[in-house]
């Protein structure tokens, strides 16, 4: 089904598509906000630039983005997948709890804040390009894969990457010599295990954007995860 969303605001897109019985493709799209908030059981096609929160608390359906996205993406998902093929904006992925997000550009600030796992659900996100400051800030589970391809010799992360992490995993396809992370936190090179882990999301990566998986595999990564059960204690105690 063809939804041209020129001039149409997203309470108008959002009743088209749940009443849509076949999958969707948006047209025109030019920063219409909550774009398939909470929805489950669509497959839904973006050509434009969607605005901020598409996919919030997703919970099950499938959204492609041809293009860039802004702010938010994903937040609070619990389940379901979000494909960009540009690059996005602040937050994404803010308090995911379920599905997968990934990105073939670069993400903002704070990607994957405050990130959570229960039982089952594990989110992931994988970006192709950089991050910018506060990735995984609060990271309380799941998965951060960040694959730095034409960083065009910028770091792979920028400032203040961890902060508060206390869950889940990060992991920078990157020697990281140049990245400062937190007392917080342990890093150490990728395990034989930890390349295993993450080897079908360079798959789903390299099946969505045409990209070569052994390429990407062969290059040093760096695995972060919480050093202690209480990260906050020597923040806020004299001891």
């Amino acid at each position: 089904m063809l939804i041209d969303v020129k001039n149409m605001d997203h309470r108008e897109l959002n009743d088209r598509i749940r009443d849509a019985q076949e999958d969707c493709v948006i047209t025109n799209c030019c920063g219409q906000r909550f774009i398939a908030v909470g929805m489950s059981g669509k497959h839904i096609t973006i050509e434009g630039v969607p605005g901020n929160a598409l996919g919030a608390y997703l919970g099950g359906a499938s959204v492609t983005v041809l293009s860039n996205a802004q702010d938010a993406v994903g937040d609070t998902m619990n389940d379901g997948e979000i494909v960009i093929h540009g690059n996005v904006g602040d937050a994404a992925g803010y308090a995911m709890r379920g599905g997968s997000i990934y990105v073939k550009g670069n993400a903002g600030y704070r990607a994957g804040i405050h990130m959570k796992a229960y039982r089952e659900k594990k989110p992931v996100m994988v970006i192709g390009g950089r991050a910018g400051s506060f990735l995984g800030e609060y990271q309380a589970g799941g998965l951060i894969l960040v694959l730095g391809l034409r960083c065009d010799g910028r770091k792979i992360v920028s400032y203040f990457p961890c902060t508060g992490m206390h869950g889940g995993k990060m992991i920078l396809r990157s020697d990281c010599k140049d990245v400062v992370f937190p007392t917080q936190v342990s890093c150490h090179p990728a395990t034989a295990e930890d390349l295993a882990e993450i080897r079908e999301y360079v798959e789903n990566f390299c099946r969505k954007f045409s990209m070569d998986t052994e390429t990407i595999m062969d290059a040093p990564f760096t695995v972060i995860t919480p050093n202690s059960s209480n990260p906050y204690r020597q923040m806020y105690v004299a001891n």
